[in-house]
């Protein structure tokens, strides 16, 4: 294992992952408010080893950069969309186990990566094909979730992967719904974010009607609670 000594440290806010500069671990933190940090010591040692300050019982020490060096699921054949998930990596459930204990750090991870784990999370559910769509051009859909036999589903799913105090917008989910009209074999879409959805966006006339049958909304909180459902104990 790497030494501390051998270590550099950086400093972030816990909660929203906000890069902080050496000061009174009392100040909040400019972006969120929050007063958690996280110290990840990077070292010339194993990816994902990190350090906890002595005496200082309010940081905490975050070993998910490490994790998400790591594969979270396994890509398949390409198809039109994009490429076909085959199966969910052992670093998808460490990630989901270490969100579960704390959820401030959904806001460490990117757009990229929460895609991969959302597609993972549908093949974890049970769905039989779950496409992970490409990185541009991706016609608004970032994952594609089938169920086939019986009561048969096609989910498209759109991630957002914000920051806290960004909301997403009565447009976004409008831009949505558009996509959900133009594909045919659609049953439902998701609109999934990190942060939250702006006020009264359920009771917007051209949102509402479709809220939850057609449309569902996933905030940070039921992220979170999802993810947690999942991970292996």
């Amino acid at each position: 294992m790497a030494r501390r000594e051998d270590a550099v440290s950086t400093e972030c806010c816990a909660d929203c992952g906000e890069p902080l500069k050496p000061a009174d671990p009392r100040l909040p933190c400019p972006k969120c408010g929050s007063a958690r940090r996280s110290v990840i010591f990077t070292a010339a040692g194993p990816a994902g080893i990190a350090f906890a300050p002595a005496g200082s019982p309010q940081f905490i020490v975050s070993a998910l950069p490490g994790v998400l060096l790591q594969a979270v699921i396994t890509l398949g054949p390409k198809v039109p969309d994009g490429r076909i998930i085959e199966a969910v990596a052992a670093p998808w459930h460490e990630i989901a186990k270490m969100i579960r204990r704390d959820p401030g750090l959904i806001f460490q991870i990117d757009d990229r990566k929460w895609e991969e784990l959302i597609a993972g999370w549908y093949k974890e559910y049970g769905f039989d094909e779950v496409t992970l769509t490409h990185r541009s051009g991706d016609g608004g859909r970032d994952v594609i979730a089938v169920k086939t036999g019986v009561l048969s589903v096609r989910i498209l799913d759109q991630v957002k992967a914000y920051k806290p105090g960004r909301l997403v917008d009565a447009n976004d989910v409008r831009a949505l719904l558009g996509v959900l009209g133009s594909d045919r074999a659609a049953t439902k879409g998701l609109v999934t974010t990190t942060s939250d959805f702006a006020p009264r966006i359920e009771t917007d006339a051209g949102i509402s009607p479709y809220l939850p049958t057609r449309l569902e909304l996933v905030n940070g909180t039921e992220l979170v609670r999802r993810m947690g459902l999942l991970a292996t104990t």
